[in-house]
């Protein structure tokens, strides 16, 4: 075993690194959307590309989930970090729509290689010194950090597209080649500040890495045993595939209406970044007014009645004919996503036990993956044939449907005598 950190240096690690890690991302936040547009796709095509993110996350989730077991955390992170790299330089080299294609491909390799390791890292160093130590308030502080990283990111990219610092290149990409360079130093900071707490033998790593993919097929299995003998969770985790069809209009289709109204794609750019920022600071709003919500009507009703509204919303976000009324609708919309957040993970872990609670929430995952794969070329072959206007609309409406899927939840938080303003209070 080698040298590992104190509980309080681990902890400083982990809130660096989720800085870093976080802060690149507040600066492409739709921007990848108005870049491609720039650069002479379609809607349709700019819609359709990012399609391939989602297969990459959908198909190497469960087969990455193991990496960082087999080959250390610190390994995994380092090849997650590589990976984001090239991803970043081939978005700031396409010019067709496979090569934004492939450099989407590469984002969803990079985010299925890099959900957890960190995580994990940071529990496992804590727990070397302090056995079963609890992790909540760092973890708690960590989400803080995210959030203030994303939306400083936000803010800073809408200031490099407005200053336009290099006129003879353009405004979009600024941001972009920005957001490399902080991936860049992220990737340093990790290899110089994560020490793996325990070290495996090659052969190990390599037993290890095989039992993983060996194991692939029955957690896939598992799963979807869970969803068909589970009405309550097949429920669910079936909400996911409506609520990414809302995610899609106030994350893909907000900067292409915003560019459509103001004219340009850098004025577009410009205006996004203070009000993605804004979208981070209502969402926590909204999870904040979760907990009340849930104390008050009870986990399913709140979780419906997010659904509803945040469907609702995004529909209203179609028809704004001003880039104000549009960006207070997204306000709006993006306040009740995060509100949706909590009674629907709480609801998940009601369906879960120890033994499944990771395969629970990576179903629950993939559907979304696979939901937005499906449903980003029917949008934009929607938007191409009639206006952007009336897919963001219908997608809005569709993504209302999701609220029905609670209904099982609700029969079933019923029928076990449970007060809804309780929750999980023992049956009567």
């Amino acid at each position: 075993m080698s040298d590992h950190l104190s509980p309080a240096a681990a902890k400083r690690v982990f809130l660096i690194l989720s800085a870093t890690r976080w802060l690149p991302v507040g600066f492409v936040i739709g921007v990848f959307t108005l870049f491609a547009i720039e650069r002479g796709l379609t809607v349709q095509q700019t819609l359709t590309y990012g399609a391939a993110q989602g297969v990459m996350v959908l198909l190497l989730e469960l087969p990455t989930s193991g990496f960082a077991d087999a080959f250390g955390r610190k390994a995994v992170l380092v090849a997650a970090g590589v990976v984001n790299i090239i991803a970043g330089v081939l978005y700031l080299t396409a010019t067709t729509f496979w090569q934004f294609a492939l450099a989407a491909a590469f984002l969803g390799i990079y985010r299925a290689l890099d959900s957890g390791p960190l995580e994990a890292w940071f529990v496992d160093t804590v727990h070397l010194s302090e056995p079963g130590a609890d992790v909540d308030q760092a973890l708690a502080t960590q989400g803080t950090i995210v959030g203030v990283a994303i939306a400083g990111g936000s803010l800073a990219s809408g200031g490099l597209i407005l200053w336009h610092p290099f006129a003879d290149y353009s405004a979009i990409a600024v941001p972009i080649v920005v957001s490399v360079v902080f991936a860049l130093i992220h990737l340093v900071l990790t290899m110089a500040m994560v020490h793996e707490p325990v070290e495996l033998s090659e052969h190990t790593r390599a037993r290890q890495a095989i039992d993983s993919a060996k194991d692939t097929p029955k957690v896939i299995g598992d799963g979807l045993k869970l969803l068909r003998h589970n009405r309550v969770l097949a429920g669910l985790v079936g909400v996911e595939l409506f609520w990414v069809i809302g995610m899609m209009v106030f994350e893909t289709m907000l900067p292409i209406r915003l560019a459509e109204m103001l004219g340009t794609t850098a004025e577009a750019g410009a205006l996004l970044g203070p009000v993605a920022a804004g979208g981070w600071a209502v969402f926590a709003l909204g999870s904040a007014s979760a907990g009340r919500a849930m104390r008050s009507w009870g986990v399913v009703r709140a979780a419906i009645a997010a659904r509803i509204l945040n469907g609702l919303g995004a529909a209203a976000m179609g028809l704004m004919l001003g880039p104000v009324g549009l960006v207070g609708a997204y306000l709006l919309t993006y306040m009740l996503h995060g509100a949706g957040g909590a009674p629907h993970s709480a609801l998940l872990h009601r369906e879960a036990s120890a033994r499944n609670r990771a395969t629970v929430l990576s179903m629950n995952s993939m559907v979304m993956q696979a939901g937005g794969a499906v449903a980003a070329p029917a949008l934009g072959w929607l938007a191409a044939t009639t206006s952007v206007q009336t897919a963001m609309v219908v997608a809005g409406l569709v993504s209302v449907f999701g609220a029905f899927l609670y209904l099982p939840a609700l029969r079933h938080e019923r029928g076990r005598g449970v007060d809804p303003a309780e929750g999980d209070a023992a049956p009567a």
